[in-house]
């Protein structure tokens, strides 16, 4: 399948998310990349025409991280839109409030971990 990930056309979009990440995502980052709970993930990952918070390839999980803005319905739909294209291409995903990165850091990891674990073992 050409350009179903990273397509070429997000790559700015891509790149300015990168740059202006939320203050939970930049936390939760500081944790996830370098392979620290022994999965590599990426960030702002390109899944065919959405882009992930955080994914691991090998796993073929995202991990979405939603704050205050996603408690709007228009967002909200767009986020239902997005979990229903995920599971259609065999994608997991996680969604983490952001209160949660900033209240419960270790259990918002392991949890990640847990769910990284469960799917590694089938």
């Amino acid at each position: 399948m050409p350009n179903f990930y990273n397509k070429p056309s997000q790559k700015q979009i891509r790149r300015n998310l990168r740059k202006t990440m939320p203050k939970g995502e930049a936390i939760l980052w500081r944790k996830l990349r370098n392979n620290q709970i022994t999965y590599k993930f990426r960030r702002q990952y390109g899944i065919n025409n959405v882009i992930v918070d955080f994914y691991c390839p090998k796993l073929r999980l995202a991990v979405e991280i939603d704050g205050i803005t996603h408690e709007d319905p228009t967002v909200q739909n767009k986020d239902k839109k997005k979990t229903f294209l995920l599971k259609k291409h065999e994608i997991r995903i996680l969604r983490i409030p952001s209160s949660e990165i900033f209240e419960n850091l270790d259990t918002v990891i392991q949890l990640i971990y847990s769910e990284c674990k469960k799917i590694d073992g089938e």
